[in-house]
């Protein structure tokens, strides 16, 4: 007798799962879920890290070069577009205000050698995971390519 009751009350109990149950997919709304804290990583600004690469020493002018920037812009929106927004996040980070985190020689090394940066810089490894892993391929630009689009970004 005590075996039927409990039965009972064991069937009576799962009536509101097996309504939810579908098959075999159950729906238990009293459980709770608890977010599952996601590593974070601080990418640090360092103005001093000049990155893994050819470029060594990139001076600026105090006027922008409005013709190199002209050339740099073209070839941005020719290839940098696809990952990266002037301001706001996408695949890649937004790059309005690029020389208030990271020096010029660091962008420039960055686009003529991300494998190499990705490999051995800290920064660049920190935003590798700050961008669930998405690789910044090398686009095989010259050393003047790149000159120019530093310049560009210093008009965003």
């Amino acid at each position: 007798m005590i075996l039927a009751m409990g039965a009972v009350m064991i069937s009576c109990g799962d009536k509101e799962k097996k309504e939810e149950s579908k098959d075999g997919f159950e729906m238990n709304r009293t459980k709770k879920t608890e977010k599952k804290e996601t590593e974070s990583v601080e990418v640090p600004v360092d103005m001093s890290n000049k990155g893994i690469g050819p470029v060594e020493s990139v001076e600026f002018g105090d006027e922008i070069d409005m013709e190199l920037a002209a050339q740099g812009e073209a070839k941005y929106n020719a290839i940098c577009t696809a990952c990266h927004m002037t301001d706001q996040r996408m695949i890649g980070p937004a790059l309005a205000g690029i020389y208030e985190r990271r020096s010029p020689e660091w962008v420039m090394n960055m686009i003529l050698n991300p494998d190499g940066m990705l490999k051995e810089d800290p920064i660049a490894k920190a935003l590798l995971k700050e961008y669930n892993n998405a690789i910044m391929l090398n686009q095989n630009l010259t050393r003047e390519e790149t000159r120019a689009i530093a310049e560009y970004l210093r008009t965003l």
